[in-house]
């Protein structure tokens, strides 16, 4: 028996006020999806047409409605057409994997690999290379799927080590420009494009290489390592936040720490760092 109540010539039950609440939650996302890009706008307009066809059909102006009609009939094709992109978006938010996923033991699930990644020579390379103020991007792969992005670039399937990294990332190498994906202890592949975020809160003083690297993390759980070619900087980038200006150790710390979920040691020197969300 379902219960319910009345407010006014209203009847309201349970499954209502959850139906209202999913459908907020529902436009809540949205908005944080669109807010601060042109598609805000156009999803704006869309609705005020919208609303405007329901008000002249109500007021029962025949020519109008068959106008506004005649446009609300393609809407739903024409909303996939502009907004590919952000549908593109909500997409992978939705289907990347989290710590639900990590929760459940599913049969399907790619097993882990045998031997903990080595961070020694991702973080002797860094430091390197920051010395030598030479831009570096390398993504390490989670439980989100990265061959996407791996076959944009170069294939190259090698053991991990600092002279390969920093060979890479010469800036005379053909491979120095894009991305480096690190997948089950190995170096998938080089010169891999990654999404570029979009988000309006991202500072100025972040270039490319740090836009990328919050552009992937937006999408998948992926931690990105960055040595920014101005700066010299080192960060690591996790689900949209950027941790800046990372010395060695701090940078071992907490690349141990997001790649294998261990706590931050209590000694780390945090102060160093700047934190972006």
């Amino acid at each position: 028996m379902t219960t319910s109540f009345s407010i006014g010539f209203l009847r309201i039950g349970w499954i209502d006020v959850v139906d209202v609440v999913l459908v907020t939650v529902l436009f809540y996302q949205l908005y944080k999806l669109l807010t601060g890009s042109v598609a805000l706008k156009v999803f704006l307009g869309l609705m005020s047409v919208y609303l405007l066809y329901l008000v002249v059909k109500a007021a029962g102006m025949e020519l109008l409605t068959s106008i506004l009609g005649q446009f609300m009939s393609v809407g739903v094709l024409a909303s996939i057409i502009l907004f590919q992109q952000e549908i593109r978006r909500f997409l992978l938010t939705i289907g990347k994997a989290t710590a639900f996923d990590r929760m459940l033991n599913f049969p399907w699930r790619r097993e882990e690999p045998a031997e903990r990644l080595n961070v020694t020579p991702f973080v002797e390379a860094a430091k390197s290379l920051a010395g030598k103020n030479t831009g570096a991007l390398i993504a390490f792969q989670l439980a989100s799927d990265l061959k996407f992005f791996a076959d944009s670039g170069d294939l190259i399937d090698a053991t991990v080590s600092k002279r390969l990294l920093l060979s890479i990332f010469n800036k005379t190498s053909p491979l120095h420009d894009g991305a480096v994906i690190i997948a089950d202890n190995r170096l998938r592949a080089a010169r891999c494009i990654l999404p570029v975020s979009e988000n309006p809160d991202v500072p100025a003083s972040l270039g490319l290489r740090h836009r990328a690297a919050i552009g992937l993390t937006e999408v998948s759980d992926a931690v990105v390592l960055v040595v920014s070619e101005e700066t010299g900087q080192i960060s690591l980038v996790r689900g949209g936040e950027v941790f800046r200006n990372l010395s060695s150790s701090d940078l071992r710390t907490r690349l141990t720490e997001f790649l294998f979920d261990l706590p931050l040691k209590a000694a780390t020197n945090t102060k160093t760092a700047e934190v972006v969300a």
